[in-house]
């Protein structure tokens, strides 16, 4: 199923498509050589909004939580991604060990933890499942609505490795985005390979580093193809220390959601465009569409009441929030049923191998999806023809349309490359 645009703005994001197309050579080769100077995360998903005039990653996780949303067509490109990247980091790899987050009783969740192991399986490794949850002292099967079942183990480490009870892993995986901060069973692994490494981490990982690094990415993608790199790259601000619960640092953020609404608003009058711009104020750290907010105008800031500066105080795992991201709003003008509905593209290595429409229909065009009430429908290159048509009409052919959702999803990728090796705590460094 392939979402109808509700704008009369597809002009920009039809010339974009066009654009991209056209240059398809030019592209893969340019990714290609960004992969031969940096290491993509071992896997990812981004966000995607496509506002008709507008199409921008608005965040990008390393530890993603949904791959039971992939169908089954889409499996065979995940195995594929799977086995290139371990080649790459553990050629000889027999055991993986994967660490879910600690939601025993989110059987969602735990469906997406059983594809990823049959992922992972499929692709000649050993997968067991190690939990981190204190709770869970022997083996635990979790029983799941489909008929499946789980085996979450208790973690076994010695001095120098971590593994379970018989069972020595190569590689260990976290599925895990270590928001409430980096267990000590996990640190000083000096033979095993974990992936993503610590400071990928939602405690260390900050997302205005992210998107930092994706402007650069941006404006060189948009250098590339000789186009407005704001079409493609959401402008954002930062606010350090602000506390919701008793206001303080309330000016910065005040101060910062005007300046970006204004320029906005210049870029809205640049191209024509005749919607009422809005920022979007998460915290800087942390997940699960948690400490969110969406601000039409800077007076929205002063009559926030006890149960909004409540819910952008605190973030998963009952995490306080005292560093924001205030992020240029980006509209969603995409509809399934008359559901509103944003692309989240799935990434293994460097390889697109999947993804789905985040749906909700009661939320507003402005307004995060990520939420209770969402629904999931796949991406439409469920199919395995999802080849590019390079003759096809601008905004016409739906393969082309999520080629081009993999093109940014790619670069939301490419720069949390950027964004990990700027991070990296043990860089190595030369002179």
């Amino acid at each position: 199923m392939v979402p109808h645009l509700v704008t009369a703005l597809t002009g920009p994001i039809n010339e974009l498509e066009q654009r991209v197309l056209e240059s398809m050579p030019a592209i893969e080769r340019w990714f290609r050589l960004e992969w031969m100077e940096h290491t993509p995360p071992f896997y990812s998903s981004v966000d995607l909004r496509n506002a008709g005039f507008k199409l921008a990653p608005v965040d990008t996780n390393l530890y993603p939580g949904g791959w039971n949303n992939l169908t089954p067509e889409m499996l065979p490109l995940a195995v594929q991604a799977a086995m290139a990247a371990i080649e790459k980091i553990c050629p000889e790899a027999k055991n993986l060990l994967l660490i879910p987050e600690n939601h025993t009783r989110n059987t969602f969740y735990l469906s997406n933890v059983v594809q990823l192991q049959r992922i992972f399986t499929q692709a000649g490794l050993n997968v067991r499942l190690g939990t981190l949850n204190p709770e869970i002292t022997e083996p635990t099967t979790v029983s799941l609505p489909n008929g499946e079942t789980v085996l979450l183990e208790p973690l076994e480490r010695t001095p120098r490795r971590l593994g379970l009870k018989n069972f020595d892993p190569c590689t260990i995986l976290a599925n895990n985005d270590l928001s409430a901060g980096t267990p000590a069973i996990l640190e000083n692994l000096h033979e095993q390979y974990l992936l993503p490494p610590l400071h990928a981490g939602w405690s260390v990982r900050r997302k205005s580093k992210h998107f930092e690094a994706y402007e650069e990415v941006a404006k060189r993608f948009a250098k590339l193809l000789g186009m407005d790199p704001w079409l493609i790259n959401p402008m954002f601000e930062r606010c350090g220390e602000v506390n919701f619960a008793d206001g303080t640092g309330m000016d910065c953020l005040r101060t910062n959601v005007e300046s970006l609404l204004l320029k906005i608003k210049r870029k809205y009058k640049e191209y024509g465009i005749n919607e009422k711009p809005f920022v979007v104020v998460k915290a800087d750290n942390g997940t699960y569409g948690m400490g969110i907010m969406t601000v039409r105008d800077v007076s929205d800031l002063d009559v926030l009441n006890r149960k909004a500066r409540n819910k952008m105080g605190v973030i998963k795992d009952g995490q306080g929030v005292s560093e924001v991201i205030i992020q240029e709003g980006v509209l969603t003008n995409e509809r399934i049923n008359d559901a509103v509905a944003e692309p989240v593209v799935y990434m293994l290595d460097r390889y697109v191998v999947g993804g789905f429409y985040r749906v909700h229909a009661e939320r507003g065009v402005d307004e995060n999806l990520n939420a209770p009430g969402a629904s999931f429908v796949p991406l439409a290159f469920d199919q395995s023809s999802y080849m590019a048509q390079l003759g096809a009409q601008p905004g016409a052919s739906s393969p082309n349309r999520f080629y081009m959702y993999g093109v940014i999803g790619r670069l939301a990728m490419l720069a949390a490359a950027y964004e990990l090796e700027a991070t990296d705590p043990n860089a190595e460094v030369y002179d």
